[in-house]
């Protein structure tokens, strides 16, 4: 469990390494789960150039907002982005081993305590690499709690030896899917917790309604669903009964600024962002979104309490 009797799973909202989405996701629609990616405080080190927002951020301020202000966070370790997202390229073992070394002297020295995703560098390094990386992770971050990630590689011997060891497993739902294995999803769930009733389970970027009813006893889950009404101009939402398809160009603006133009100018102000009211229009699109989805896990998946 990640929270005292907990009965359900818990869908954390991707995206709060920006100081002004975490502000939105926690202080503005209340959210009690987030996930934030430690990508943006590493990557200059590495000479990565990144379009993130709010780049004087420091990763205290970020790690310290996620904890203080959520019942649990989960920091990402940033791999995908490096490995297969919009800054793959080509990475050999001496990059790992560098993004991992200060991976964790960057969560150790900034005081986070919560939760933190391994360095699964399976695809990139091999199956047992990945073990070298997880082992040192147990040992140098004591004072945070790990999930490990079962990727395709790991074969079934691989998963049975991350059941016994870990106590937060990860299965990467993308990756299921990509491979044409989405109910795989599920069969590879149950399997876990019957051989591991204790277990934590977390679902990589999934929040498909089906899935999070049927996986329930599952513990956490992530999505980055929240920001699609900006990035494409629309999003579905389910109240339970069907599926609502919300243009944004169909959105009142006078009605958002009524529910949440107060908040979110403050939100702005909080995140040392300079107001306008075309930017104010875009956030409120964002917190429409988290509370529309709140609602829509609370259904599928239980009470996101």
């Amino acid at each position: 469990m990640i929270i005292p009797n907990q009965q359900n799973i818990k869908i954390h909202f991707a995206g709060a390494e920006s100081l002004i989405r975490a502000n939105i996701i926690l202080n503005v629609c209340k959210s009690n789960y987030s996930l934030f990616t430690i990508f943006p405080y590493l990557c200059n080190e590495f000479g990565i150039k990144h379009g993130y927002q709010n780049k004087n951020t420091t990763y205290k301020e970020i790690a310290k907002l996620n904890v203080e202000c959520s019942r649990h966070t989960i920091q990402d370790s940033g791999l995908f982005s490096l490995m297969f997202g919009s800054y793959k390229g080509k990475k050999d073992e001496d990059f790992i081993r560098r993004w991992y070394e200060k991976l964790v002297e960057v969560t150790s020295t900034g005081g986070f305590e919560g939760t933190v995703v391994e360095v699964d560098c399976q695809k990139v390094l091999g199956v047992e690499k990945a073990w070298e990386f997880r082992e040192k992770m147990k040992k140098e971050l004591p004072n945070n709690r790990q999930i490990n990630v079962f990727h395709f590689e790991d074969g079934q011997k691989g998963l049975d030896r991350l059941i016994e060891f870990s106590d937060y497993i990860a299965i990467s739902v993308p990756e299921l899917r990509f491979m044409g294995k989405k109910n795989y999803t599920s069969k590879i769930a149950n399997y876990i917790k019957n051989k591991k009733p204790d277990i934590d389970i977390h679902l990589l970027g999934c929040t498909e309604n089906k899935l999070l009813k049927e996986l329930s006893f599952c513990t956490s889950a992530d999505s980055t669903s929240w920001v699609s009404l900006n990035k494409f101009g629309w999003f579905k939402y389910n109240d339970g009964n069907k599926t609502h398809s919300i243009k944004k160009s169909n959105i009142s603006k006078s009605k958002l600024e009524e529910k949440y133009g107060e908040e979110i100018k403050k939100a702005l102000i909080d995140s040392r962002v300079k107001t306008s009211s075309s930017l104010q229009y875009y956030h409120q699109c964002d917190a429409m979104q988290v509370d529309y989805l709140i609602k829509q896990y609370s259904y599928y998946g239980g009470n996101q309490d």
